[in-house]
């Protein structure tokens, strides 16, 4: 289904994307380390988010798939970068980065978490964009601003993506989104445009799919 109020140009790419993300979306491999990584021969589109943000969920409603990323009611269960590959040949792949600000992860594991983070988005030539998910209920968390401040040391362009969009009053998502666009100004590396999802909905989908699609191909 084609969103409202889109112009021929935006109907034509979130059809494209539709098109593209129907077709084969596999998984490739999980790095829990830098030497792990697959060759950099494609664009490569990363999402980072706290610890249960719902970034599987996403994954899964952009895929249209009911399993290509594992969701869990426990959080910090991505503890590696997950790569899958979109088309045949492949266009691009996604990467599923892992969640922060796990409270009862031991530091240690944290440090190594954030260590992997940082040197992926350091030395990555074909990461062209990172998605930063926002749980919508709670807005940006001090987590999440250290994250941001990550990504602007990193010069990583990225867009921020709010989740869980349905699950809050019509006027409560307004504030947050109005929030969460002034923090985005405060960021160097932040993307202007704010996001907002429902995977549960739906809601937003398309019009990301064709974002990312559009963010592969810089």
């Amino acid at each position: 289904m084609v969103p409202e109020e889109m112009n021929e140009t935006e109907v034509v790419d979130v059809e494209r994307a539709r098109k593209l993300f129907a077709g084969p979306v596999t998984f490739l491999l999980s790095a829990p380390q830098l030497q792990f990584l697959p060759e950099p021969e494609v664009p490569e589109i990363a999402f980072c988010g706290r610890s249960n943000v719902g970034k599987s969920s996403l994954l899964n409603a952009l895929t249209g798939r009911k399993s290509i990323a594992r969701t869990s009611v426990t959080p910090g269960r991505t503890q590696e970068l997950n790569f899958f590959e979109v088309g045949t040949p492949t266009i691009f792949r996604l990467v599923d980065m892992p969640g922060y600000g796990f409270a009862k992860a031991p530091p240690a594991v944290v440090e190594k978490w954030r260590r992997l983070v940082r040197d992926y988005l350091r030395g990555r030539v074909v990461l062209k964009r990172n998605l930063l998910l926002i749980d919508a209920r709670h807005g940006v968390k001090p987590v999440d601003a250290e994250m941001m401040q990550m990504l602007d040391e990193a010069a990583v362009g990225y867009r921020i993506v709010l989740t869980k969009a349905d699950k809050i009053k019509a006027s409560e998502l307004e504030a947050v989104t109005a929030a969460t666009v002034a923090e985005a100004r405060k960021h160097s590396a932040a993307y202007p445009e704010v996001h907002v999802t429902s995977s549960e909905k739906g809601l937003g989908i398309a019009e990301l799919r064709a974002a990312v699609l559009a963010d592969s191909e810089i």
